[in-house]
């Protein structure tokens, strides 16, 4: 495992790799925010799609500025592609779609899988089941990494990375907590339903994403370029999860300058230093108590958010992300000049 930086070799959805050649790649429509960031790389992207957009084949949409080098393709037709690689991001597109939609040949190629979650259903011993001769487990937080059990699967952490607005949208306006999680009712107490519940309670507190509206405080979905803006009004971003990855929405609020206050797990305490860009606890009173002390006290959740701020630019930057993946990609694929 190794999470390396580096300066990316070409601009973001244009120009050449760090190995000097500019790939096509296949991967899946599965996190519409987090393919956005992964296109930003100088390939080409094919995309499957189905008729209907189901889940993970769906077409990319108007709601997202994509580039010109994604490129969507029948998934029928994906078969008749040239390819340089592959990158899957789901279980099922490896274990089943792979073997319906692709040739031996392009099974073959050289490949990444990248796993955006923490184990289920056991946090520590489950055995992960990507299993490729030329392939590599990326991981999207080092906290994932540890607690995946992968066996002699080759694995590298490539941390999220995203394209951050020039100047911090923060004003802290709303003497409010932000909250964003989609379908946070069904999914439960993993993500913390209960936890956002009981502090909406005792704090003022609004929830954004999919299905929002079934919970108190549910202001409905807000369309994905819009959301760092629509976030910067409130005055800290609070995240009630227990067990996920570290969510591109918690990055994105620190990119837009503001503090952030969460429950202590997963990555999320190498993420936050208390008292400099937010608070993580695990006692949830103390969440609380910190809530209502940023409500009271916008001058010290300014100073938090702008700390936030640095350290995701500094960590989460697209310029280390671009640059990460290119030396993955060079390492997999080669760096032979195109001919």
């Amino acid at each position: 495992m190794s999470r390396k930086e580096g300066a990316p070799s070409g601009s973001p959805g244009g120009g050449r790799g760090r190995g000097g050649r500019r790939l096509r790649i296949l991967t899946w429509h599965v996190h519409g925010n987090y393919l956005h960031a992964l296109t930003q790389l100088p390939h080409d992207f094919v995309i499957p799609v189905l008729p209907g957009d189901p889940p993970g084949y769906a077409t990319p949409g108007p709601r997202i500025p994509w580039g010109p080098n994604v490129h969507p393709v029948p998934a029928r037709e994906v078969c008749r592609e040239a390819l340089d690689c592959v990158i899957y991001q789901s279980r099922a597109a490896f274990e089943r779609d792979r073997l319906l939609l692709l040739t031996p040949e392009q099974r073959a190629l050289p490949c990444a899988y990248i796993e955006h979650n923490p184990p289920e259903p056991h946090p520590t011993g489950t055995v992960h089941w990507f299993r490729h001769e030329r392939g590599v487990l990326v991981h999207v937080t080092p906290h994932n990494a540890l607690m995946w059990d992968c066996a002699d699967v080759r694995t590298q952490v490539i941390e999220h990375g995203l394209v951050a607005p020039p100047r911090p949208l923060y004003t802290g306006e709303r003497p409010r907590g932000i909250v964003v999680v989609n379908h946070l009712g069904r999914r439960g107490r993993r993500v913390g339903a209960d936890l956002y519940q009981w502090a909406a309670r005792q704090v003022p507190l609004d929830l954004i994403g999919m299905g929002s509206e079934e919970l108190v405080g549910g202001r409905g979905e807000v369309p994905n370029m819009e959301v760092a803006a629509y976030m910067g009004e409130y005055r800290f971003f609070f995240s009630p999860i227990r067990y996920a990855s570290l969510g591109l929405s918690l990055v994105e609020a620190m990119m837009a300058g503001l503090p952030i206050v969460g429950v202590a797990a997963t990555e999320l305490p190498c993420v936050i230093a208390n008292g400099v860009n937010g608070w993580v606890d695990s006692q949830p009173q103390r969440l609380v108590a910190c809530m209502r002390q940023l409500i009271d006290e916008p001058a010290l959740a300014r100073r938090w958010g702008q700390a936030a701020r640095e350290t995701a630019l500094r960590r989460f930057s697209i310029e280390r992300y671009i640059g990460d993946w290119n030396e993955l990609l060079a390492g997999l694929v080669g760096g032979q000049e195109q001919e």
